[in-house]
């Protein structure tokens, strides 16, 4: 399939539409099977608005950044009319009455939603084998898992279902999928891309971003999703930043530096394409300088805090009174008790148990408190260090792709997944994976990129000099 630009592009001067969208179908009917890619797939809505594309440019309208370029949606996005789940139980079957503002920009944009994409459920894993309708597998390896959560959006682009998809990254939600699928991942600054109509999984930590194959398409892709929405109170007051013009900036005098904390533990594949991202940069022109961030250590123990204790507000609103499925019970409380025992999955159970413990009273300060203590202590630490330089290098994810059901008896294995993601999160600044290299079996390994906020134009500059030298330009 070819990029976002490139079919961007061709639609602009006259191509119909239904070129990549067709293109689009028959990779989804050829693969979706074996991977779960796909939970829904909106034939119909697809080749309408292919069709409204076509009209745009026969009038000789500009139809948009994005014009016809087949998408895949997360399923915790939600769409008017449409299925949207996120892979629940509890919301199965259930269409909301409105868009997410990114879908709606989407659309402004041009682009084609070919349906919604498999996650773990309500976006709680690092494997989407937590989805209650079955794993998504990794297109690269079908025996490994694609990561998660958003694991059914990498693996539509992975398999050139669709040229880009959009996720949700919560605590390395959208890179640690990326990597591990050999893809382009973007967390951006919180508040950069609204987060009205995104089901809300941590508030405080959510942001929406882009899956692409190239540095380039997950620039034009979030370029065209964020700026300020009214209807979101935590969105930025500016407006929408430019991306695409910036990614061959290079990194001719910018300060980088290699964090021995986002790289300790990682296996000796990705520590040595780290080291080789790093001359990498340096050859292009970038000052390296070594940083400690001791404060990075005690991300995951905050997070795994104050994310549990956000879903426990948060998935308060599943209780089969308002929408989604309803258990009956003899009254009230037994009715609620029915529909979140049978609707929710075990690892949201968990989480809403370790949430509901860590607010309660007499835990409060001990555990909720602290945990946002040591977030401030983290984001004075990462401010700290972009005082002395403009971004820094490390680790995406400690290995490569892992098989299926070798981490899932073992929750703090699975955690430690996202221990190089989750302080970006934490702290509400911006980063970006990008594919350098290969380890076990041949598997792709993402480097990360991280700056401060609103610093996305010159993570994609870094990122594309290291594109270009992996030989994926």
């Amino acid at each position: 399939m070819k990029s976002a630009l490139e079919i961007a592009a061709a639609v602009r001067g006259g191509q119909s539409a239904l070129v990549a969208v067709e293109e689009s179908l028959t990779a989804i009917r050829a693969r979706n099977e074996e991977l779960n890619v796909f939970l829904y797939v909106d034939e119909d809505g697809a080749r309408a608005a292919a069709a409204h594309v076509d009209e745009q440019v026969r009038r000789g309208e500009d139809p948009g950044l994005l014009a016809g370029v087949p998408i895949a949606l997360k399923d915790n996005l939600c769409t008017t009319g449409i299925p949207t789940t996120c892979s629940s139980k509890i919301l199965e079957g259930w269409k909301p009455p409105y868009n997410a503002t990114v879908v709606d920009r989407l659309v402004a944009q041009g682009a084609i939603s070919m349906g919604k994409t498999n996650l773990d459920e309500f976006a709680m894993g690092s494997s989407t084998e937590n989805s209650a309708f079955g794993p998504t597998r990794n297109p690269l390896d079908p025996a490994r898992v694609p990561g998660g959560s958003s694991g059914g959006s990498a693996a539509a682009v992975a398999s050139n279902m669709t040229p880009i998809s959009l996720g949700s990254d919560t605590g390395g939600s959208i890179r640690q999928p990326a990597a591990l699928c050999g893809l382009v991942g973007v967390k951006p600054t919180y508040g950069l891309v609204s987060r009205y109509g995104l089901i809300a999984f941590a508030s405080s930590l959510d942001q929406i971003g882009p899956f692409a194959h190239s540095v380039s398409d997950a620039a034009l892709l979030l370029e065209a999703i964020a700026g300020h929405d009214p209807l979101d109170s935590t969105s930025l007051p500016e407006p929408t930043p430019s991306l695409l013009a910036h990614v061959n900036d290079g990194v001719a005098g910018k300060r980088v530096a290699i964090v021995r904390e986002l790289v300790d533990g990682a296996d000796e594949d990705v520590v040595r394409a780290v080291n080789k991202a790093v001359e990498t940069l340096k050859d292009a022109g970038a000052t390296i300088v070594e940083l400690s961030i001791p404060e990075l250590h005690l991300g995951l123990s905050a997070y795994y805090l104050i994310a549990p204790a956000e879903a426990s507000s948060n998935l308060a609103r599943f209780d089969g009174v308002r929408f989604g499925n309803r258990i009956d019970g003899e009254d009230v409380t037994a009715m609620m008790e029915a529909t979140r025992t049978a609707g929710f999955g075990a690892e949201v159970k968990r989480r809403i148990m370790l949430g509901t413990y860590a607010l309660s009273a007499g835990y409060f300060d001990a555990y909720y408190g602290q945990a946002l203590k040591v977030r401030t202590r983290m984001i004075e630490a990462f401010a700290t260090a972009y005082q002395q330089v403009d971004m820094i290098i490390g680790a995406t994810t400690p290995s490569v792709a892992f098989e299926f059901g070798s981490k899932t008896n073992d929750p703090m294995a699975m955690y430690l997944n996202d221990v190089f993601t989750i302080p970006t999160n934490l702290a509400g600044e911006a980063t970006i994976s990008v594919p350098f290299g290969t380890g076990e079996a041949n598997l792709p390994i993402g480097v990360q990129l991280l700056g401060p906020g609103r610093s996305e134009a010159r993570l994609f500059a870094a990122a594309r000099v290291l594109e270009i030298a992996d030989g994926r330009a």
